[in-house]
């Protein structure tokens, strides 16, 4: 058993899909049309079989509070494994990448996190 897909719950999939790609580098696997919204997922380009990130709609009614309320408390929607948080750090900031915890050493692992722009904080991470 592997894990296939996850998912974010993302305000705007047009807004999504750019910040995923064009800042954060994973690149674009499906974008089928569902009505109104899309089902759309990146992939690391590292990995483009590897496990797909689906960029979901938050439109159920239980979504927006649950991500007010992790973003409120500082939670991490998901994490993101890079090779050095540091450098990954400097370049996102150089794009404009709001960040709310800078690189932080935590016992064997590097952490920082960022918005999304899309209403999530996102974990990057080193080590461990």
């Amino acid at each position: 058993m592997r894990i296939h897909l996850s998912s974010v719950f993302v305000d705007d999939q047009d807004k999504a899909l750019r910040f995923y790609t064009d800042v954060l580098g994973f690149v674009k696997k499906h974008e089928v049309p569902l009505g109104a919204d899309k089902w759309l997922t990146v992939v690391s380009p590292e990995d483009p079989d590897g496990t797909e990130l689906l960029l979901e709609p938050d439109g159920h009614p239980a979504v927006r509070p649950y991500k007010e309320a992790l973003v409120r408390d500082g939670i991490p929607a998901a994490s993101f494994a890079v090779a050095d948080v540091g450098a990954e750090f400097a370049r996102l900031r150089g794009l404009g990448v709001r960040f709310t915890q800078e690189p932080r050493e935590m016992g064997p692992v590097t952490t920082a996190v960022l918005d999304d722009t899309c209403g999530n904080l996102i974990q990057i991470i080193h080590g461990g």
